[in-house]
């Protein structure tokens, strides 16, 4: 299979699988949250698992894992939830890095925008690290751009979940042991 028909392919199952990921966050948010409660009433281990399959495939619909927070914050105690939400960020963003990667979107990119492309490489090659981590802490910055940029660009891997891990990091953490906190006053 070509470059050009595997892009297609695989572009054609990311649109969809968003769509439907879409559709359900945005017109059937009561249907997620009902099968957490079930899963969670069952056990916290079952509970645990879908949210963390919810967490994985969140990357890829570029809904933003504050959402999900919120929604796990009713279900889970915080350090857990804390850990869930880390993994699942993380296993999302190892999923669009290489993603990105498969697809050869540096070879698109470069034929259309190389002067771009590569002053975004060399900034990444020069200050990926801190990029990473700004990016990903920022609140209104979707997380999953900057990792799709990395991958596009061929940032280490391990590079980019590391920023990836302390700027969410953070922010999960703020968001989730503050939002515990001010909820017990």
């Amino acid at each position: 299979m070509t470059h050009a028909a595997l892009r297609r392919v695989l572009g054609l199952a990311w649109l969809l699988g968003a769509g439907a990921a879409l559709y359900l966050a945005l017109f059937h948010r009561d249907v997620i949250v009902d099968r957490l409660r079930a899963a969670s009433a069952e056990s916290l281990v079952a509970g645990g698992a879908f949210y963390l399959l919810l967490g994985c495939l969140r990357g890829f619909t570029l809904i933003p894992a504050t959402s999900l927070v919120l929604i796990g914050m009713m279900f889970f105690p915080p350090a857990s939830l804390f850990v869930l939400t880390l993994v699942g960020i993380l296993v999302s963003s190892a999923s669009i890095f290489y993603f990105a990667e498969a697809l050869h979107l540096d070879e698109l990119l470069l034929a259309r925008h190389a002067r771009r492309i590569d002053r975004v490489r060399a900034l990444l090659d020069r200050y990926g690290l801190p990029i990473v981590i700004g990016w990903a802490f920022f609140p209104l910055a979707p997380t999953d751009l900057i990792v799709y940029l990395a991958g596009v660009v061929r940032m280490r891997a391990w590079m980019c979940l590391l920023g990836v891990a302390i700027g969410e990091g953070g922010i999960c953490a703020i968001y989730i042991f503050g939002g515990d906190w001010l909820l017990r006053r």
